[in-house]
C-alpha cells in the first residue's frame, strides 16, 4: 500500500520586484513624495551611478518610478533592456548617447528640464557633463508589465533585437517633431523623441477640462507610454476626473494640492501638497481634482499610459473615446463644476486666503464670489 505525499504549497512572487531586492538601492514604498530631488540614493552598482526606486501606490504595478544621479563629470555604464523608459531631468546638464544592433547611433545634450524617451531596447549610455554639480533625473518605466510577463532577466537586459519602428537611426534628437490632433479633435499631440525644456514649452488651450487651462500631449519613440503637460492659472482649479493606473504627476511649477477619493467616499478623501519636484499617481479609478493655490501658474508633467497611436488599456484608463473629458452623467469619467460636492469650493477658498490669493473661478463655478479670470 503506498500513500501520497502531502503537497507541497505552491508560492507566488512578483519577478519585478523580486528584481528590485536584488538591485540593492533603496525602495520608497510610499503614495507621495514631496521632492524627489532631495530623495535619498544609494550606490547603484548596475548603472555605476546613483538610485533608488519609488513605488507609487497609484501605479498599480503597470508601470514604476526611479530616481538615478549621474556623477560630476562622470557616466553611467551602457545598459539595454526591453521595457519603455520615459525621462525628465531634475537638475544638472548632461549628453545620452544612444545605439543599436545595426550601428546607428545618436547622441544629444540634456538640460534641467528636459524629457526624452529611451527607444526600445537600444543600448544607453548617461554622461554628466558638468564638473561641479551631480545630474539628477527620474524616469518612468514599464518594466512591471515586461518582467512580471516574461520573468527572465536575462531576456529583458540581454535580447539582441532591434526595434527599427522606434529607432532606425534617422530619428532625429534635437528637439523637432510633428504637431498632429487627437481623434477626437479636442487637443494637440507633439510627436518627437526629445523635448529640450519641459518647463517652458509652448501648450496649447483646452477647454473642456476647464480652469482655462493649456495643455500639450507627448508621443515619443513610437511607446505606448506618453507624456502630457498641463497648466493652469492663478486662482483655478481643474476639473475632477478618474483613469486607470499609472499615471505619474510630477509638479514642474507653482504652488497647490490635489485631492484624491474614491468614488462614494468624498469624506475618506486625501489631500497632498505639493510643489515643484512633488510627484503623486493618483489610485486606479479614484477622482482627483488639482488646485493652484499659490502666486504663478501651476504647471505638471504627467508619465503616463494612453498613446494616441497605439491601443493599450490599463485596467480602465482612458482608451481614446473621450472619457477622462466627458461628463459622468454621460457615462464618462469627469465631474462638471456644476456636480461637483460644494465643499471642493470651500476648500478651495480656506487655501486661496491662507495663502492671501484670490479666486478667478466666479464664471465657471455657482456660487462662486471671485473675480473673471484675467485676460
Amino acid at each position: 500500500m503506498t500513500t501520497e505525499a502531502e503537497p507541497v504549497r505552491m508560492t507566488r512572487s512578483s519577478a519585478y520586484a523580486e528584481w528590485q531586492k536584488g538591485e540593492g538601492i533603496p525602495v520608497y514604498d510610499t503614495f507621495f513624495i514631496e521632492d524627489l530631488k532631495t530623495v535619498t540614493l544609494g550606490p547603484w552598482e548596475r548603472t555605476g551611478g546613483l538610485g533608488a526606486f519609488i513605488n507609487l501606490e497609484g501605479a498599480g504595478d503597470t508601470n514604476n518610478c526611479y530616481v538615478a544621479e549621474v556623477p560630476i563629470g562622470g557616466s553611467t555604464r551602457p545598459m539595454r533592456h526591453l521595457y519603455e523608459e520615459l525621462v525628465y531631468v531634475l537638475q544638472g546638464s548632461g549628453a545620452t548617447r544612444i545605439s543599436n544592433e545595426q550601428g546607428a547611433s545618436h547622441t544629444f545634450e540634456w538640460q534641467a528640464g528636459s524629457l526624452f524617451a529611451i527607444p526600445m531596447n537600444t543600448t544607453f549610455q548617461h554622461f554628466n557633463t558638468s564638473g561641479t554639480a551631480p545630474a539628477r533625473y527620474v524616469a518612468v518605466i514599464s518594466a512591471p508589465v515586461v518582467m512580471n510577463l516574461f520573468h527572465n532577466t536575462e531576456f529583458v537586459f540581454n535580447a539582441p533585437f532591434d526595434f527599427t519602428d522606434r529607432y532606425n537611426g534617422e530619428q532625429a534628437f534635437d528637439g523637432d517633431g510633428e504637431l498632429w490632433l487627437n481623434r477626437r479633435g479636442t487637443f494637440k499631440i507633439w510627436e518627437t523623441n526629445f523635448v529640450p525644456n519641459a518647463d517652458t514649452f509652448q501648450l496649447y488651450k483646452r477647454g473642456n477640462r476647464g480652469a482655462g487651462g493649456s495643455y500639450l500631449c507627448f508621443e515619443l519613440a513610437h511607446n505606448t507610454m506618453v507624456a502630457h503637460i498641463s497648466e493652469f492659472p492663478v486662482g483655478t482649479y481643474k476639473k475632477a476626473h478618474r483613469h486607470g493606473p499609472g499615471a505619474n504627476v510630477i509638479i514642474l511649477g507653482g504652488k497647490g494640492f490635489t485631492l484624491l477619493w474614491e468614488d462614494g467616499k468624498w469624506d475618506e478623501r486625501v489631500k497632498v501638497d505639493w510643489k515643484p519636484g512633488s510627484i503623486v499617481v493618483p489610485p486606479s479609478q479614484w477622482f482627483h481634482q488639482h488646485f493652484n493655490s499659490g502666486d504663478e501658474p501651476a504647471r505638471y508633467l504627467a508619465l503616463r499610459w494612453g498613446s494616441n497611436r497605439y491601443e493599450f488599456s490599463t485596467h480602465g484608463a482612458d482608451d481614446g473615446r473621450g472619457a477622462t473629458e466627458t461628463s459622468v452623467k454621460e457615462g464618462g469619467n469627469q465631474i462638471e463644476y456644476a456636480d461637483e460636492d460644494p465643499e471642493v469650493h470651500r476648500i478651495f477658498e480656506a487655501e486661496l486666503k491662507a495663502s492671501g490669493a484670490t479666486c478667478r473661478m466666479k464664471s465657471m463655478v455657482p456660487g462662486c464670489t471671485g473675480i473673471e479670470q484675467d485676460a
